[in-house]
């Protein structure tokens, strides 16, 4: 299937890695052409038809600056992918979580969304069309502790305001949806410092068995395993594309069956 991205510009915001980085393959492998925004870029450099810009998206002018990149070297955006976001573990219930806290994950995952979109969408609504995708979160609508409390919270500040954009915008050319992936093979889930590293080093127990545990708690995952970040680009290059140009508004879950009810 042509998706009809050849010569689009794209933005994605944390692109150097996990999701964000597979979204960058996928879209320049349809013949976009990306501006790549992270705080580190050392492996966008040898990707072809990517323009890797250092920036520090939870800075209040970094979004802006990146979209503007793209701007200057192409006169134009087609596209914009919120992917930058991240999660710090609350072991100690939602009591120890701090004001601080609180203020961190939304800087993180919906501030950075915020300003990126205000950013792109002057420009897309000049240009009479645009696509954006937000990358949002099970954790938007579904909290199987209190362990990422201030984190699911922004992720539906991100939800929310997809659907406000999209009610607006829709109009003018412009499509704007979100993705909620469930648990994805990221270091966000296996890195070092992340979910199941975390909560292994709370209960004293190894990073495999802890993982076991998060899975068997949140009600278990039908397919049996992680979704990859191709498995998540996949679904938001076909989002921004032509072919689901009458989509806007919507929250595509990919999470194996995870989530239950609808």
């Amino acid at each position: 299937m042509d998706l009809m991205l050849e010569g689009k510009i794209a933005v994605v915001t944390g692109a150097s890695k996990g999701i964000g980085f597979a979204v960058t393959k996928a879209l320049t492998q349809e013949g976009a052409t990306v501006v790549a925004g992270s705080l580190t870029t050392e492996s966008l450099a040898d990707l072809r038809g990517v323009t890797a810009v250092a920036v520090d998206l939870i800075a209040a002018d970094g979004p802006a600056k990146l979209v503007e990149r793209a701007v200057e070297d192409h006169g134009r955006v087609d596209i914009l992918v919120n992917n930058v976001g991240a999660t710090r573990i609350r072991l100690d219930g939602f009591l120890a979580v701090t004001d601080e806290d609180f203020e961190w994950a939304m800087q993180m995952n919906f501030y950075s969304t915020l300003r990126a979109t205000r950013a792109a969408v002057p420009r897309m609504v000049s240009q009479g069309s645009g696509a954006i995708v937000n990358i949002a979160s099970v954790n938007a609508f579904y909290e199987p502790d209190g362990a990422t409390v201030d984190y699911g919270a922004a992720k539906a500040a991100v939800l929310n305001l997809t659907k406000s954009v999209a009610q607006e915008f829709g109009p003018r050319g412009v499509h704007v949806n979100a993705v909620s992936p469930g648990p994805v093979s990221t270091d966000l889930w296996l890195g070092e410092q992340g979910v199941a590293h975390t909560v292994a080093a709370k209960n004293g127990v190894d990073a495999d068995t802890a993982r076991t545990q998060i899975v068997a708690g949140m009600g278990g995952i039908p397919t049996g395993r992680f979704s990859t970040p191709d498995e998540v680009a996949a679904l938001v290059v076909f989002l921004v594309s032509e072919r689901a140009a009458n989509m806007t508004g919507a929250n595509v879950v990919i999470d194996g069956g995870l989530i239950k009810t609808t």
